[in-house]
């Protein structure tokens, strides 16, 4: 088997958290009077962090650092009381990860989400899958920064070229070909096939069990 481990985004990969990464934001929103946003428009909003998110979502005359530091705090808020509410795994993913362990493959996740919130979400949704879960930490590190990744791989004592990076994003695309992995876009998530395509995925998967085949 020519590879050894998988690293695995987490949001729009693993599990579906628009609504209660909207709805947290929403109430943000609401609380200030500003206009909120659909569920729609949020899935654009998702990929490079939640303080990313909270700056696309504010509006453009109350966009200012302190803004977004202010709601980004409140928003963090919201958003850990109801992190698990209606986030669920995508459809084939605890099967598949079922299947993984069976096989003693690696499995990571890296996420763009807060260190302690990508933390909490992996343990309760996947309390026995994940040996590693890395969240954001600091905003240098933020993928397509592959550090995590390969510190991840140094971990596991494998070379690079031996791991999966899955993503559904062209951020995570980058981030695998930065870290010299191989790059599976998944297409049940935030982005377009063309887009993970144009981003350097060499497979894009429709569905979880195809995963299987490329390993």
């Amino acid at each position: 088997m020519k590879f050894k481990g998988i690293i695995f985004d987490l949001d729009g990969t693993l599990v579906d958290s628009l609504h209660d990464i909207s709805d947290a934001m929403n109430k943000v929103l609401t609380a200030l009077s500003y206009p909120t946003h659909d569920y729609d428009t949020y899935q654009y909003f998702i990929g490079s962090g939640l303080r990313n998110l909270v700056s696309k979502a504010l509006p453009a005359t109350n966009n200012s650092d302190d803004e977004i530091e202010s709601c980004f705090e409140c928003m963090v808020d919201e958003y850990t009381k109801i992190c698990t509410l209606k986030t669920k795994p995508y459809d084939g993913i605890v099967e598949l990860l079922e299947n993984l362990t069976s096989q003693n493959i690696k499995m990571a996740v890296f996420s763009n989400k807060a260190d302690e919130l990508t933390k909490k979400i992996a343990s309760e949704i996947f309390p026995k899958q994940f040996d590693i879960a890395v969240g954001l930490s600091t905003e240098e590190l933020k993928k397509p920064n592959p550090f995590e990744a390969i510190e991840i791989s140094k971990k596991w004592n494998l070379k690079p070229e031996e791991i999966l990076f899955v993503g559904d994003s062209d951020i995570d695309m980058k981030t695998a070909v930065n870290a010299n992995m191989f790059p599976v876009g998944v297409t049940w998530g935030y982005r377009t096939e063309d887009e993970l395509k144009n981003s350097g995925a060499k497979a894009v998967i429709n569905n979880a069990s195809e995963l299987i085949a490329i390993l």
